[in-house]
């Protein structure tokens, strides 16, 4: 005869025996997961282009066209007049696709690059959520999908591009330089010496140099570290740069002279300056004179100027203790000098929205008193100085949360392609004043960013292990 408890699991359905153990917040949180995941699929429909891993066929044939025994960059694809554009190092590193079919390597891209981005937001998110309270893989299941959305990344991912993976190369020595300055915390208490070596952080600056052995704007962050006098991560970046590119000289020397006595110096492999996707200074410098080619000596000019500004900006940004902030001025300005910088490479809003957002929050906190004062140092004391609360708490931080917000939606809508124009055929002007405004939205926003990107002191230290050290040899002798 049933019990009772038979005949109450014999009324449940079998969702509901699969989940009877199971805390009920999980799987509540699994279902926010899922329906912002499925948001985020249907923006990309309503907001993206058709995506056919344009990019990625090129690439594919590439690789295939050089096993087969011939020149990587004689190939162009068929029906175009592309051809593969990268390094010889990046032609190695794509080489083992060409065993699968177009497709397939396209696919397994994607998903590598939207795991490589998983990683990089928990590693960024890490510290705030840490503060916040909020739980970790709730936090990234959310902002990965919202991350997915924007033109920087489904184009990146339909397009079959790499910028994602370069910017989780780049972003890992972020963590590497974080690490480092917490020697002590992590390394010392390893099991192993390979993790003692990987939480110790001496490898940061493999990342970039990595980046800029397959891309040359990365470099920009080798002369970041070099201002900042980083020196140990900018010898290991360039030391990386140039010994990959030695070794590819010793394994495929003809497509590595190709490469850089001819191929380099051949910009019209990548298109014309004025192309709507092109959101750089330069891109934004030529739709404005209506021409295909970007004035040289007014871009050059402002292309300095920006330099300065962005290197200047980081600079102080990690002088305060904020190295995320730092390295996202870096990458913008990367961005906003390079003569191309196609929509899927401004991968570098991400971490702005970031930074944004928590300035928003902080900013709040510290209006209610809740958190320590961000200074570049701990108190001496170790007792935290709070802020005093102020008038309208309410306030606080709406201009960066608003930022946040208005940034996040300018890069999901992404009202370029609207207005997208192809001279001769069609002036740039063709939609007047406001449609030019929208074809040069993006580019316009990486310039304010770079201008006016708060940073949050004390948030992002990657010195604080030997100023605190060097604090307290003297307190300890008194």
């Amino acid at each position: 005869m049933p019990t009772t408890v038979g005949r109450r699991m014999d009324r449940l359905t079998p969702l509901q025996r699969v989940t009877r153990g199971v805390d009920r917040r999980i799987v509540v949180r699994a279902g926010v997961v899922a329906a912002v995941a499925y948001s985020a699929w249907l923006a990309i429909g309503a907001f993206g282009r058709p995506y056919n891993f344009f990019d990625m066929k090129i690439y594919h044939g590439a690789v295939v066209w050089w096993a087969n025994g011939n020149e990587l960059y004689d190939f162009i694809a068929p029906s175009t007049t592309l051809g593969f554009t990268y390094p010889p190092f990046a032609g190695l590193a794509m080489l083992p696709m060409s065993w699968l079919p177009v497709d397939a390597a396209g696919w397994l891209n994607a998903l590598a690059s939207i795991a490589a981005l998983a990683v990089v937001l928990a590693a960024l998110l890490r510290p705030i959520i840490d503060r916040l309270g909020w739980s970790l893989w709730f936090t990234v299941g959310i902002a990965t999908p919202l991350a997915v959305a924007i033109e920087p990344s489904r184009e990146t991912l339909g397009y079959g591009q790499v910028n994602l993976l370069l910017f989780a190369l780049i972003m890992a020595d972020l963590v590497g330089l974080r690490w480092r300055a917490r020697r002590g915390t992590h390394h010392e208490t390893a099991d192993s010496a390979l993790a003692r070596f990987v939480y110790s952080g001496t490898w940061a600056g493999v990342g970039i140099g990595l980046a800029t052995a397959v891309k040359l704007t990365p470099a920009l962050f080798v002369a970041y570290l070099m201002i900042t006098r980083q020196w140990r991560a900018a010898l290991t970046a360039v030391g990386t740069t140039i010994g990959v590119t030695i070794a590819s000289f010793a394994l495929v020397g003809e497509e590595s002279r190709t490469y850089f006595t001819s191929v380099l110096w051949q910009t019209e492999r990548v298109g014309a300056a004025d192309m709507t996707a092109n959101q750089s200074l330069a891109g934004l410098l030529a739709r404005l004179y209506d021409s295909i080619e970007t004035p040289g000596l007014l871009w050059l000019a402002f292309a300095v100027l920006m330099l300065a500004l962005g290197l200047s900006r980081a600079t102080s940004a990690r002088a305060d203790g904020d190295e995320l902030t730092a390295f996202t001025l870096v990458g913008l300005t990367a961005n906003v000098i390079s003569p191309i910088s196609w929509s899927h490479h401004l991968v570098w809003v991400i971490p702005a929205i970031i930074v944004l957002a928590d300035a928003a929050v902080r900013r709040r906190e510290a209006s209610r008193g809740l958190v320590p004062r961000a200074t570049a140092t701990p108190p001496a004391t170790g007792v935290p100085a709070l802020r005093p609360p102020i008038w309208y708490p309410a306030l606080t931080g709406l201009r960066h949360g608003a930022g946040a917000l208005g940034l996040y939606l300018l890069f999901l809508v992404s009202p370029i392609w609207p207005y997208e124009h192809q001279l001769p055929e069609v002036s740039h002007y063709q939609d007047g004043l406001f449609g030019a405004l929208m074809e040069n939205s993006l580019a316009v926003a990486l310039i304010v960013l770079v201008a006016a990107l708060p940073w949050r002191p004390g948030a992002e230290p990657a010195f604080y292990h030997d100023r605190l050290a060097r604090v307290a040899q003297p307190a300890a002798r008194r």
